[in-house]
């Protein structure tokens, strides 16, 4: 019962199947029974509640011989260079494979590389699947219960799939696109790849728009009505890619370059970006304030890697705090603790109006939609300096200007004649 586990089943149970939820951990699952959640995301308790019944939780293995389907879906926990450990997933399909009716089919859920599914040793593979995921932290329940298209690794992709398989999928009305496993699990990485350059080709030209006198966000509008690109591109600025995923499959298509004699210096020049854009905020306050004032006292909102999450994996506001070690920062994040920074001399605060109480400057790092409904002015009465760095755009630009700010974003040259 990881996030992807628990938002898939309930998904699952919405379309009408009735769904046991199996975890080995029972404090875990004494909680869920509960109706208290492991996880922050938006919908999912209330999607759970309108189950009911169909939705059930057991930490007996016994239980699984009940199913006609079984997904397997733990975390694939990634090193700092993007390496996935998939040990907890091989063991929890060895204890699937020795309760599974002979009958039943397995489909792997967790992202997994290349060459996993085709080496699983249970259950046989005419009674094997992979499925590509699609959660997104924030958006799980939407892309769950109303999914794009299904893309599921076969050992066969001409033999129709398994009927009781097939009548979950069909129950959602979306495409279903069966194929190798190995090209399904490639599939994944390849989507992430490309997200990942629509997010390196927005950030690099949102820079030189910073330089220029170009404002990004008049030329977005143009690129999503070319039909080459499209309205839901990723094109969007921000502090480089971070939750991990992403990252991971951007290390293992170097990996897998490098050892079959391919060229990845492509994915490698999407890392480097990654990593200049992530240390945005750092440079832009040591510019706007440290370097004249060294023991500046700063506010931080946010820790989340992203809104709507407890998960600080990659966070880009850690990695900012990690660059201004010894300067005064006061922080708040809705849902992650002062400690997740790992330095006591950072203070958190209850309300984000506190943190910002007399600093000289305030770093939104983290778009919370609680913090777009604080109106700039409110901010400016706040802090005792005018400064602002919102690589988001989560406040109102015009109204930060008017409220006398000198306001930093992405994409965007900085307003700082307030400051003057």
């Amino acid at each position: 019962m990881t996030h992807l586990g628990l938002v898939s089943a309930a998904a699952v149970a919405s379309a009408g199947f009735e769904t046991i939820c199996f975890d080995r951990d029972e404090a875990l699952v004494a909680k869920l029974r509960n109706g208290l959640l492991p996880v922050l995301e938006p919908d999912l308790p209330e999607l759970i509640a309108a189950n009911g019944a169909r939705q059930s939780y057991s930490t007996d293995a016994a239980d699984i011989a009940r199913c006609d389907v079984v997904y397997v879906a733990p975390d694939i926990a990634t090193d700092d260079e993007g390496r996935s450990d998939a040990s907890a997933l091989r063991g929890l399909i060895e204890l699937v494979g020795a309760v599974l009716r002979k009958d039943a089919i397995a489909v792997v859920l967790s992202q997994v590389e290349p060459g996993f599914t085709r080496s699983m040793s249970v259950p046989e593979p005419a009674r094997r699947y992979y499925q590509v995921e699609t959660l997104v932290f924030g958006r799980a329940v939407e892309r769950a219960t109303r999914p794009e298209r299904y893309i599921v690794g076969c050992a066969d992709p001409e033999r129709p799939l398994d009927p009781r398989y097939r009548a979950v999928l069909d129950a959602f009305n979306c495409p279903v696109l069966p194929m190798l496993y190995e090209s399904a699990e490639l599939a994944k990485i390849s989507i992430n790849c490309c997200l990942v350059a629509s997010v390196s080709v927005a950030n690099m030209l949102a820079e030189l728009c910073e330089a220029i006198g170009a404002d990004w966000s008049e030329i977005v509008p143009a690129l999503k009505l070319d039909r080459r690109i499209g309205p839901s591109a990723y094109l969007a600025p921000g502090l480089g890619i971070a939750g991990g995923n992403l990252e991971r499959d951007l290390a293992t298509i170097c990996r897998l370059a490098e050892a079959h004699g391919g060229d990845a210096d492509v994915v490698k020049a999407f890392r480097h970006d990654s990593r200049y854009r992530r240390d945005w905020a750092a440079r832009t306050i040591r510019k706007a304030l440290l370097d004249q004032h060294p023991h500046a006292e700063i506010a931080v909102w946010g820790l989340a890697y992203k809104e709507n999450t407890h998960s600080v994996k990659n966070s880009p506001s850690l990695a900012t705090i990690r660059q201004l070690k010894g300067v005064p920062i006061r922080v708040h994040d809705p849902v992650v603790p002062a400690s997740a920074a790992g330095d006591a001399t950072v203070a958190g605060a209850r309300e984000p109006l506190q943190a910002t109480a007399g600093a000289e400057a305030l770093m939104i790092l983290t778009p919370w939609p609680d913090y777009r409904r604080i109106a700039p002015a409110e901010i400016a009465r706040s802090l005792r300096g005018k400064i602002v760095l919102d690589p988001y755009a989560v406040l109102d630009r015009m109204a930060a200007e008017a409220a006398g700010l000198a306001y930093y974003t992405l994409g965007r040259r900085a307003n700082v004649k307030a400051s003057s």
